[in-house]
């Protein structure tokens, strides 16, 4: 037999008409079945029909000043009001049929939600470890590719001032660039890029990126690092430190501001002309260098490639010798080094040219090469004149035979210098332009004559004659069995025509 009951929610007597009615479970707020529920939360309960509503509201930890619940349909408490309520949970029905469901629900969510994060965390965690392997892999390949093995030897042997110079990180380099900016370009060569950047500690460096790539061509990147380091002249601009790391090799430099001699010598600059003063100090800073470089260095160094585009002039246009990738530097009782001829059109020593060998005088033939330049204010190598001035020092000396020296000077020059002054370094010039190189004189001797001229114009050091400078052509037995490179820096025989070899060895003058 089959007995009626109300249904849940409802009590009375089915039998009954309505006689089951609604049960209010809020009656009595403190037997209220949200009680069970609120886990420490002020509530509300509200009765609806065969069920009934809790409303959640404040956080726990301030359940002890929570105002005490009340009954939905009495006066609510002056400290309780709708518009105050810090709803956690906005309704929770106590439907028991679907209490079960949605808790089940929930749970599976959140751990559903955990599984995920777990899962990504970890795929992070292994993502940055393959990368720094693989960043590291790449590091050790661009080192060994770039001499670090070199370095390394340099270091061992003790010719790496190993306190001078700085390994740099390559993020810290790209930061400094921003990234290799092309706005960040202070000048391209044949062997690199230079940018301009700032390091983290505020100094402001010049960036050499290298186009050394293959392994025979490395060794004029690590012979410059390994000839800065020795170094420590104020007109010799400074090498902070490298970076092998990279895919190709950096190296970081003081910023030297205000650009090469060349560009004041050669380019118009009518806001800041360069003045006979300042043409004699620069070439005296220069001297100054090149017999730092032969005599003082801890060992003498051959720069090899002296011009005006490697004199660099600072913030206060002091100046810098710069670029030793072709240096070489030599034991002392060493008196010449033979090499691939290596130089640049117009500076190159003739007797160089011929026999491959390279001699403190070499350097000097270049420096002489750089004074005609400060006191004509032409380039080295020019197709304007005439085929047998072509060349600078060629054209130079012939002007000094002929006795017309201040056809050639500078106009600006004659007005602002002396007239003995203009001969003195034009004899000086003159000497370290003699084709026997023996017979120029010495970078001790030239920077101190050129000091000489400076302080009086009647030093009696400096030779005002230039007739007594008798030039014999050099004796080679055969001036063209040489062996060449051929990059933009150096000499090639096989494009150097017959006129070029005659400007290159000046030999025949008229």
């Amino acid at each position: 037999m089959v007995r009626c009951s109300c249904k849940r929610g409802y009590e009375g007597n089915p039998y009954l008409p309505d006689g089951c009615q609604d049960i209010d479970e809020c009656v009595d707020p403190q037997k209220s079945p949200c009680l069970l529920e609120n886990l420490g939360y002020t509530f509300i309960c509200n009765n609806t029909i065969g069920s009934y509503e809790c409303y959640f509201f404040g956080p726990p930890e301030k359940k002890k000043s929570a105002v005490k619940p009340v009954v939905i349909g009495t006066p609510l408490s002056p400290q309780l009001t709708w518009n105050n309520f810090q709803w956690i949970q906005m309704r929770k029905k106590l439907n028991s049929s679907l209490n079960f469901p949605e808790r089940l629900a929930k749970d599976l969510g959140i751990g559903a939600s955990l599984g995920l994060l777990l899962l990504l965390a970890t795929a992070w965690w292994l993502y940055k470890a393959v990368k720094k392997r693989n960043d590291t892999k790449r590091r050790e390949k661009f080192f060994k590719q770039n001499g670090g093995l070199l370095i390394k030897e340099q270091l061992s042997s003790g010719e790496v001032n190993v306190e001078k110079i700085k390994i740099f990180d390559p993020k810290e380099l790209e930061k400094a660039t921003d990234h290799f900016n092309v706005n960040r370009i202070l000048g391209q060569g044949g062997q690199g890029t230079v940018y301009k950047g700032m390091l983290t500690d505020g100094r402001i460096v010049a960036v050499k990126k290298s186009k050394v790539i293959d392994e025979g061509k490395l060794r004029p990147f690590i012979n410059e690092i390994v000839i800065l380091s020795q170094l420590n002249h104020r007109n010799v601009v400074t090498l902070f430190g490298c970076c092998l790391e990279t895919n190709v090799p950096l190296l970081v430099y003081e910023y030297v501001p205000n650009g090469t001699l060349f560009e004041y010598i050669h380019e118009d600059n009518e806001e800041f002309p360069l003045l006979w003063d300042m043409r004699l100090r620069i070439a005296i800073e220069v001297a100054g260098a090149l017999f730092y470089l032969h005599s003082s260095a801890s060992i003498p160094i051959y720069h090899r490639d002296i011009k005006s585009t490697n004199i660099l002039l600072d913030d206060k246009y002091r100046a810098k010798v710069a670029d030793f990738g072709t240096s070489r530097s030599i034991s002392i009782d060493q008196t010449h080094v033979t090499t691939l001829v290596q130089g640049t059109f117009g500076y190159l020593d003739p007797e160089y040219f011929q026999s491959s060998q390279f001699t403190e005088k070499s350097d000097v033939y270049s420096f002489g090469v750089v004074l005609v330049e400060l006191l004509t204010s032409q380039k080295p190598i020019s197709f304007t004149r005439s085929e047998e001035g072509r060349s600078l020092a060629t054209y130079f000396i012939l002007k000094m035979e002929e006795k017309r020296l201040f056809d050639i000077v500078d106009v600006r020059i004659t007005k602002e210098g002396s007239k003995e002054q203009i001969e003195a370094v034009a004899c000086l010039a003159r000497r370290c332009l003699d084709l026997n190189g023996k017979r120029r004189p010495t970078m001790k001797e030239v920077a101190m004559e050129l000091e000489g001229i400076k302080k009086s114009v009647k030093g009696s050091n400096v030779q005002q004659n230039h007739e007594e400078v008798e030039y014999v052509p050099n004796e080679v037995t055969d001036p063209w069995d040489v062996v060449f490179t051929s990059t933009s820096s150096v000499v090639d025989s096989s494009t150097a025509s017959s006129t070029d070899r005659l400007l290159l060895s000046s030999s025949k003058l008229r």
